[in-house]
């Protein structure tokens, strides 16, 4: 672990392994901290700071467009790593990622500039500004489906805004965010970042409560997002939260056609394994189409190649471990049970063959589906969607809103204006219509609901989560002097 500058086994010696699960085989293993390192890591990033913050924003942004450069170097390294340890394949998910995240650093790079407040004009004799400072010590902890681009997403706008940071690792991917740590110690001074590889219930607890983090930026499940706020709450530390979604993706008459198929594919996050959440796992396919898109889309979908993620011809790797293959494996069980559920495409796990040597799981779609469900209602995080027929547009909003999640949504339609009052309609922080890619660099990104609290992304996100407005006020009409 990178700890205080340097690399350090964890204090009392244990490690986790690391696994393959493309093959279902160690391929490392890495320290388990304990509260006793947090300890220390802690100690470190407060030292740094006191420093750090006083470096010239723009010289800050310097050192994160030297990052991504040595970034830029090492992508193909890098991908390997990201495709052996969380299984998402090489060309369509890992080397993707990679590029990411030096695009991450070199976008908050050029915004160390901005770290500007602002004069408000309220007469000649006062002078009243605002500035942006730091905040302190910044604990973040990533997971596991995209671990090298959110730990950018956590490190950089951080430290462009002259934090330091303590961050944990998943311990499932820590490789790659490992490999990120490296680059990133080549260039920064000692201790500005310390990085951490732990269990959640030990590692990622103990940086939750420690008095010395004074803001902490999560990204996980829902479930765990609430704890850490809890924690957070004791010592008032404020907290940015990305958390689960079940994303609606809502299809209209006038878009039964091939590219709104395949932009269903990409809005599922198919060649993530649908490990995202804001996979459009809810699909409303209005019923004049419902058929005839869902025969389309089972045909392409049941085409995608699954296989080894490190090979360039896979489309679609494995699922991240054991854990969640068996939880994934679970909802299709279900789903086959449900006497009104007809599987469309998919189904349980291959039980032989090549594809039985790993945690791979077959694109599964279950027609006729109910948004009571439980598997239309809970976050799957697995290649499993549900098509849900609707009529009427003031039903499938409600449909769409009617639920605890509020991360991202998807409206696929040729009016424009209908998709468009549609998009304001649904309770969710991001909406694409026409498309589902991915996040965009620039444009905030986060959710509502108990889909989480702060944004990610941008330029105000870099500014309302790790920095602290202060104002100024002057008194300019004092008295001469005697």
């Amino acid at each position: 672990m990178l700890i205080a500058g340097q690399w350090t086994d964890a204090l009392d010696g244990q490690h986790i392994e690391v696994e393959n699960p493309g093959r279902r085989i160690i391929v490392a293993t890495v320290p388990r901290a304990q509260s006793a390192d947090v300890n220390i890591a802690v100690a470190a990033a407060q030292k740094a700071f006191a420093e750090w913050r006083k470096v010239p924003p723009r010289q800050r942004g310097k050192l994160l467009l030297q990052i991504a450069d040595k970034l830029d170097e090492q992508i193909e390294q890098m991908a390997h790593t990201i495709a052996m340890e969380t299984g998402n394949a090489i060309r369509t998910q890992a080397r993707p990622e990679a590029t990411a995240a030096a695009d991450i650093f070199r976008y908050f790079g050029g915004l160390a500039g901005e770290l500007k407040g602002e004069q408000i004009p309220i007469n000649e004799s006062m002078l009243s500004y605002s500035r942006r400072e730091p905040i302190g010590v910044v604990g973040a902890i990533i997971p596991w489906n995209a671990p090298v681009l959110l730990a950018a997403l956590k490190i950089a706008p951080a430290l462009c805004a002259g934090n330091s940071m303590v961050l944990k690792t998943a311990e499932d991917a820590p490789l790659g965010v490992l490999l990120l740590a490296k680059a990133c110690d080549e260039i920064l001074p000692p201790s500005v970042l310390n990085v951490l590889t732990g269990l959640g219930h030990e590692c990622g607890a103990a940086m939750a409560e420690h008095p010395g983090i004074l803001k902490l930026s999560f990204t996980g499940s829902t479930a765990v997002g609430k704890s850490i706020m809890q924690a957070a709450s004791d010592r008032v530390a404020p907290v940015s939260l990305e958390l689960g979604g079940k994303s609606p993706s809502i299809v209209f008459p006038d878009a039964n056609d091939d590219w709104a198929v395949d932009g269903i594919i990409s809005a599922m996050r198919f060649t993530r394994q649908s490990q995202s959440c804001t996979a459009g796992s809810r699909l409303f396919l209005h019923a004049d189409i419902y058929d005839s898109f869902l025969e389309k889309l089972a045909q392409k979908a049941s085409a995608l190649k699954m296989g080894d993620p490190l090979d360039e011809a896979t489309d679609m790797g494995a699922i991240i471990n054991k854990k969640q293959f068996d939880k994934v494996c679970s909802y299709i069980d279900e789903g086959l049970s449900l006497p009104d559920a007809r599987l469309v495409t998919g189904g349980m796990p291959d039980t032989e063959g090549p594809l039985s040597e790993g945690y791979f799981s077959h694109p599964t779609i279950f027609a006729d589906a109910s948004n009571d469900w439980r598997l239309s209602r809970e976050e799957i995080f697995g290649p499993v969607l549900m098509a849900i027929r609707w009529n009427d547009e003031d039903e499938v909003v409600r449909m769409a809103n009617d639920s605890h999640y509020g991360l991202a949504a998807f409206v696929w339609s040729r009016d424009i204006g209908q998709a468009l009052r549609t998009a304001h309609r649904v309770e969710a922080g991001w909406v694409q219509v026409n498309q589902g890619i991915g996040q965009i660099l620039g444009q905030s990104y986060g959710g509502v609901k108990q889909s989480g609290i702060g944004r990610e992304y941008s330029l105000e996100s870099m500014l309302d989560s790790f920095t602290q407005k202060k104002s100024v006020t002057v008194n300019l009409d004092i008295p001469k002097p005697e």
